[in-house]
């Protein structure tokens, strides 16, 4: 009995690997018969040097044959600048592969373009199944851009140039990757867009000036140092066309597809080191950081740390604008959207904001922080003056509370909001939250209907049935005559950094 089922067992295996040969030797050559799910597969703009997105399309055998695939590869061959890889193997030449009868197989594409001095080209290519009269083929299309590339220096023995990054609050001291900038790289042009490795270090006593419709990219954990005694001075101007902003100067991360058109936390942000005063930013959208700009001034210091102006800092992963010691003046800002909190101010310094829409409709993941913090109390316990202003502004989100003052036990804490919508549950009971405390609060208004065009996709017009719309203060509207847009407000003039408009 024993020995007729083992007898069994090896005609079976016999059978199944007897048929399995016979189908080995039943495939067809493809003969001009395949079909496929793109005929053209359009990679998205990449930067030369930079490895794309990586795309797909499927092959597909709609006929009742076993078919084998005499040849698929790239028409330029080696020299092309696409990778292939054909059902899970890589490379640019493929022999004899299989496709069995009313089935498909993946085809995957990526791109990778040495450094050029062409500054924008299509480069194209195709990959082909079988040859001569039997050929068949997908297009492959790529937009390239030249661009100049900022790095550190690799060494020979592996290790990369770094730069030290201190958290003030913590004296926690964090190296990263980074380079000083030299003279010559101490000017942004329009002419080509900049991408950066690493931390972009501008050096103690020197100025980095970027001119209107500059282009800055970053690499992930990458970012732009301004160290002590040095400065950042960003000349955006007014655009025409508010799609393409073509005078504004744009921070964002090096990946250019549309999928990444909205995740945060791609590059680390501008990093305004202890000591640096008198930096500008004007007409500028910095979007997508971890932290949009971090800034630490000196408590003792009277000078202006940063004017910011007409500019929008969206989408970080933790907070739009992390301030400490620091004196800052902002009017025309959209300061929105965050993991944590859109701005905070701590510590110690003086704030002013006028005219600016400060909102957190953060969705992607659970929020604990409130659109504007305002915090005076020092880790140390050392007494802290911390002054701040808020007028004609808009403060607002998807929360219930999007205000949060904290007040040290040994210092009162100044501030004052002037013709400000506020978005607060006034069921909260604390002092700091006395609306009709006069010192603190002018004509707010609580909760009031904002009426914004879309702020999930970081939209902060305001619409008709908007409460901002007239009732801002006229004397600190004529502080700043013209909207972030460039509309006149002097006759009536709205809260927030927009004027309505019918066109909106």
């Amino acid at each position: 009995m024993k020995t007729h089922s083992l007898l069994y067992v090896a005609i079976i295996f016999f059978v199944i690997l007897g048929s399995s040969c016979r189908k080995d030797f039943n495939f067809e050559d493809s003969t001009g018969n395949l079909s496929f799910s793109k005929d053209t597969v359009y990679l998205d703009t990449v930067f030369s040097t930079i490895n794309s997105s990586t795309y797909g399309f499927k092959v597909y055998n709609k006929s009742n044959t076993d078919l084998q695939i005499p040849t698929i590869k790239l028409a330029k061959g080696a020299n092309s600048y696409y990778k292939l890889n054909v059902d899970g193997q890589a490379g640019e030449s493929f022999s004899n592969t299989p496709l069995y009868a009313k089935d498909s197989l993946y085809i995957f594409v990526e791109i990778n373009v040495p450094n050029t001095k062409v500054s924008d080209f299509l480069y194209t290519d195709a990959i082909l199944f079988d040859s001569g009269s039997n050929t068949q083929k997908v297009e492959l299309v790529s937009l390239v851009k030249n661009a100049i590339f900022l790095f550190p220096t690799k060494f020979e023995d592996g290790t990369t140039e770094t730069i030290v990054l201190k958290l003030e609050e913590s004296n926690e001291e964090l190296t990263r990757e980074g380079f000083s900038l030299k003279e010559d790289d101490l000017h942004f042009t329009a002419s080509k867009p900049y991408v950066i490795y690493g931390y972009a270090t501008v050096p103690k006593n020197e100025t980095l000036i970027i001119d209107a419709g500059a282009r800055i990219y970053f690499h992930k954990n990458s970012g732009i140092l301004i160290k002590d005694n040095a400065s950042i001075k960003v000349n955006g101007k007014l655009s025409a066309d508010e799609n393409l902003l073509e005078n504004e100067v744009i921070f964002e991360a090096d990946r250019l597809e549309p999928s990444y058109t909205n995740v945060a936390g791609q590059w680390s942000g501008l990093w305004i080191e202890k000591g640096s005063t008198n930096n500008t930013i004007n007409y500028a959208t910095i979007k997508n950081a971890s932290i949009g700009i971090y800034i630490n001034g000196k408590r003792e210091s009277n000078t202006t740390t940063l004017t910011l102006s007409n500019t929008q800092i969206y989408n970080s992963l933790q907070t739009n604008i992390y301030a400490l010691n620091s004196n800052i003046e902002a009017y025309n800002c959209v300061i929105a959207n965050a993991g944590y909190a859109s701005l905070q101010l701590k510590q110690a310094g003086t704030y002013n904001f006028n005219h600016t829409t400060i909102a957190n409709y953060w969705s992607r993941t659970y929020r604990t922080g409130t659109a504007l913090q305002i915090n005076n109390t020092s880790t140390n316990n050392t007494a802290t003056t911390l002054e701040v202003n808020f007028t004609n502004s808009i403060i607002d989100g998807n929360a219930t509370n999007e205000l949060l003052l904290i007040e040290s036990p040994s210092n009162p804490l100044s501030f004052k909001f002037t013709n400000c919508i506020i978005k607060f549950d006034t069921k909260v009971t604390s002092n700091l939250y006395n609306f009709k405390d006069e010192l603190h609060y002018t004509l707010p208004y609580i909760s009031a209907e904002t009426a914004f065009a879309n702020p999930l996709k970081n939209n902060f017009k305001i619409q008709n049935n908007s409460v901002a719309i007239d009732n801002a203060d006229k004397n600190n509207a004529l502080k700043t005559p013209l909207d972030i847009k460039g509309n006149n407000r002097t006759i009536s003039p709205d809260i927030g950094a927009y004027e309505f408009s019918p066109n909106n």
